[in-house]
């Protein structure tokens, strides 16, 4: 196939690319400065992608937005949070509209997150579930609305509502393991809030399940088969490491380093995998145990 992918060179994207093209997909990167070989340029902020450079691709592929967790959540990051994701998505959309429909890509496979449900408590929430009232539920419902005009051009647009990902050289995992192997691992308050996560590798195979799929389409919930709680979630990796994880941090500690991210990481959200359930979708780690094992192994370098 040929995919063009915006949000390449991020976690998730640089090892999604990198995987399309072992599997013999041709891959054209979205930048932000002079492109170069197998890229091409965009602006948007500006709104600014010229269809020609879409046309003729099976897929386009977004997963840009700036890093959820990289900075305490000040008025002013809000809005980076979410100009970078609703002008990306909203740049792509109207760009695929803009093509005739021989030239239009079939797909849109769009980025979003599980924090569209928000707080759920001790409730299983599938894919229909309505949107909560936390900033990143309101984050996530207007990043999937932005995506409507391809949508409504005919491409079949999937919304990727991604968990956090389990992947030692990524969050959540990368800055816990240094606390956890000093014997500072520590549960989150009572830690009975519920925990949504996906590992890496199924995180992958679910994308290429979700490209070649067509029948599927709207809003996908990539998280694990199983879910967990933050205490159970604690206590295994401590085991793994073979570390004591003793401690607990309270809220108020959390809310004064974190600020209002804080709320994120104390709230309890049981989102569950309905659609690719339905689907027959199998996960290589559907539980915690063998998803913290895959993560905590060295993995093999990208190529590029």
């Amino acid at each position: 196939m040929r995919i063009v992918m915006a949000g390449a060179s991020g976690f998730l994207g640089a090892r999604l690319a990198d995987r399309w093209r072992r599997s013999g997909h041709d891959i054209t990167r979205l930048v932000r400065r002079p492109p170069g070989a197998g890229e091409a340029a965009w602006t948007p902020s500006q709104g600014r992608l010229d269809p020609a450079v879409l046309a003729g691709a099976d897929a386009v592929v977004n997963l840009a937005g700036a890093n959820i967790g990289a900075r305490r959540w000040t008025a002013s990051y809000r809005n980076v949070l979410r100009a970078s994701r609703v002008d990306s998505t909203d740049t792509i959309a109207r760009a695929i509209a803009k093509l005739p429909p021989g030239d239009r890509p079939r797909t849109l496979l769009q980025s979003s997150a599980v924090g569209w449900y928000g707080d759920t408590g001790d409730q299983e929430v599938a894919e229909e579930a309505p949107a909560g009232t936390t900033f990143l539920a309101d984050l996530c419902r207007v990043w999937e609305a932005a995506a409507r005009p391809a949508e409504d051009a005919g491409a079949r647009v999937v919304l990727l509502r991604t968990a956090p990902v389990l992947d030692r050289q990524g969050s959540p995992l990368k800055p816990l393991l240094p606390l956890f192997k000093l014997g500072g691992g520590a549960r989150i308050g009572g830690g009975r809030q519920w925990m949504a996560w996906i590992a890496l590798a199924d995180w992958l195979a679910a994308a290429d399940f979700l490209l070649e799929r067509e029948e599927l389409a709207g809003p996908v919930n990539l998280v694990s088969a199983q879910q967990c709680t933050n205490l159970e979630f604690t206590r295994e990796l401590a085991r793994q490491l073979r570390r004591p994880a003793l401690l607990t941090v309270p809220g108020p500690v959390l809310d004064l380093v974190l600020g209002e991210l804080a709320g994120e990481a104390q709230r309890s959200q049981r989102a569950i995998p309905g659609v690719l359930r339905d689907a027959g979708f199998s996960w290589a780690y559907p539980d915690i145990q063998s998803a913290l094992a895959a993560a905590l192994r060295p993995q093999p370098a990208m190529t590029r």
